[in-house]
């Protein structure tokens, strides 16, 4: 079925609940002809790992909210949690959403697993917002998916914020990556959806570094090739990024003064 916005696909993307960085970027990456509708996570735990944990506690009610829209696939934009389910917990949410659903669940972190293996990526180095419980958890999760984590590199939060994370400014996030650009790691990943990512990605491209990816970016991907398979070759989203005009015009620089 083909709707008028959204011809080539609709996704439905689900967003942690005060998340102010995947929509933009999300739509940012979209191809034309290609939309995209939005549920949120929700939850009233008090501490961030627990809200986490309780966002995939609840992962299925949270897809009943695109009722029964043309979905083509569902993307999940929360990476923190996967870490703390961990990969078989995970994948095992993931089935039986699927079967519930019929379309396909892809969760963020799933899709930067996809993205390494696309890219041919065994050690990697993490550009982390994260406070270091979840930066370990994270490690653990993509060794458990057979990567070795040879670097960290932590983005700083001004915890005075609405949300440490969330409220990261992108020249902060970039900093990071020059402490990873190293022999021993094969790609860099710009942990988490909050932190935003989009414009450095960009404007490495071309950089003499190892190619860097975002969870957004990886998700982005995923669910559009998903439904597109010619939109795969990963080049199309780093080396060359067919986004970057869509970033440019959705999102432009703000002026200095």
């Amino acid at each position: 079925m083909s709707i008028e916005y959204g011809s080539r696909g609709l996704i439905g993307l689900l967003t942690p609940q005060a998340n102010t960085t995947v929509e933009p970027e999300f739509w940012s990456l979209l191809p034309p002809g290609f939309s995209a509708i939005n549920g949120r996570l929700t939850s009233r735990c008090d501490s961030l790992e627990a809200r986490l944990v309780d966002y995939f506690d609840h992962l299925e009610q949270a897809c009943t909210q695109f009722a029964n829209a043309p979905l083509g696939c569902i993307g999940v934009a929360c990476t923190g949690a996967s870490y703390l389910v961990g990969r078989e917990r995970e994948a095992e949410l993931i089935a039986a959403i699927e079967r519930r659903h019929g379309i396909p669940l892809i969760t963020a972190a799933g899709a930067v697993v996809a993205a390494l293996r696309a890219l041919g990526a065994r050690r990697i180095g993490l550009s982390s917002p994260y406070p270091e419980s979840l930066s370990k958890a994270s490690v653990a999760y993509w060794s458990s998916q057979g990567f070795e984590v040879t670097a960290i590199s932590a983005a700083a939060t001004d915890d005075t914020q609405f949300h440490p994370i969330y409220s990261i400014p992108a020249e902060a996030a970039a900093r990071t990556l020059a402490v990873l650009k190293r022999p021993d790691v094969d790609v860099i990943i710009m942990l988490g959806t909050g932190m935003p990512t989009l414009g450095t990605i960009a404007a490495l491209s071309g950089w003499d570094g190892p190619p860097v990816i975002s969870c957004m970016l990886a998700l982005g991907w995923r669910c559009v090739s998903t439904l597109a398979p010619e939109l795969a070759p990963m080049p199309l989203w780093t080396t060359t990024p067919h986004w970057k005009p869509r970033l440019d015009m959705l999102f432009p620089a703000t002026p200095q003064t």
